[in-house]
Order: C-alpha cells, then sequence, then structure tokens
C-alpha cells in the first residue's frame, strides 16, 4: 500500500506537439493534471522532467498550472537516472516510492522506472497517466514494466490508496477531481 509520507510523484516529459501527438491525448492531459492536483494536496514531493527542451518544447500549459512552482529537470538521456541531476533531485527527497506518469511509455517512462527500480526505489505506474504515440506501444511499456517489477496503478487508485479515509481533510479535494 502507497504511503503519503514516503511517495513522491515524477512526472515525464509531457511536452510540446509531442504531447498533442499521444494517443489519446486529451485523456492522458487531463488525467496527468488530476494526478498532480491530487499529489500537490496530498503534499507528495513532485518532480518534473522534460526531455531536451529546446527541441521538444516545455511542458504543455494545462499541467504548468497545477505544477506551479516545481522547476523541470532537462535531461538527454531517456532513462532520467543517468541524468546527475535528476540523481541528485530524487536522493536528497525522503521517498521510497514514486508515482510515475507521462510520455512515452515505452521509451523514457519505461526506462526511468526501470531505473528507479534498478536503484532499489518501490514504483508505481499510474497506467491511466501514460500514453506513446500508438496504443500498441502504450501496452508494451505496461506490459514490460509489469515485468520488471514495477506495480501498476491508476489515477483513482493511488489517490484513494494515500488518501487512505474518507474523513482525511483531502478526501474532499480529492473525491472533486475524479468525480
Amino acid at each position: 500500500m502507497l504511503s503519503r509520507d514516503k511517495t513522491g510523484l515524477i512526472v515525464v516529459d509531457v511536452q510540446g506537439k509531442l504531447a498533442r501527438l499521444v494517443y489519446d491525448s486529451e485523456t492522458l492531459v487531463s488525467n496527468c493534471s488530476k494526478l498532480i492536483v491530487g499529489a500537490r494536496a496530498l503534499g507528495l514531493p513532485i518532480v518534473l522532467l522534460e526531455q531536451n527542451p529546446e527541441k521538444l518544447g516545455e511542458t504543455v500549459e494545462e499541467l504548468r498550472v497545477p505544477l506551479g512552482e516545481v522547476n523541470p529537470i532537462t535531461k538527454f538521456t531517456f532513462n532520467a537516472c543517468e541524468s546527475p541531476d535528476f540523481l541528485a533531485t530524487i536522493k536528497d527527497m525522503d521517498v521510497d516510492t514514486w508515482l510515475v506518469c507521462g510520455i512515452e511509455a515505452h521509451i523514457c517512462v519505461y526506462q526511468t522506472a526501470k531505473g528507479l527500480v534498478e536503484l532499489g526505489f518501490n514504483v508505481e505506474l499510474v497506467n491511466d497517466c501514460v500514453s506513446s504515440r500508438t496504443l500498441s506501444n502504450v501496452q508494451l511499456g505496461i506490459n514490460r514494466l509489469k515485468e520488471s517489477g514495477v506495480g501498476i496503478s491508476g489515477l483513482e487508485m493511488c489517490l484513494y490508496e494515500l488518501v487512505k479515509d474518507c474523513r482525511a481533510a483531502e478526501f474532499k479535494q480529492v473525491l472533486s477531481l475524479i468525480r
């Protein structure tokens, strides 16, 4: 079970034109936004990644607004765990479990989540908050991560798991995201 005091969120490369080209992009962006709002309501640390933003563009506006003051970490490797800035950031956080969302499920999301597992972190892929340009690549990324020991969760499932109790102060805010 997820514990909010040891869980963080990593948002992978939801940028520029590519964010509009992935399979079911409107749902992806909407779900990632809800996940970010829920994570903020629960006080989770959030890490934002951008792959080569000079070429791909910056994080889409719909996510920049709920992210607020979270500054992106620029990376050029597909596996963010090969980026010294990313490694320094996650090692400074008191987190043992990372929720992962973003694009592309079979490339940067896959390699980063697998890299986190190799570093000893627990990883939960939020499967309705990832996409790729084709549905088959989304499914491939999810299947390969499942085989690699990554837990598979969903937007509603992980937020309710973190809230734990309908009497929690954050419950109504999370509930409003799901309805």
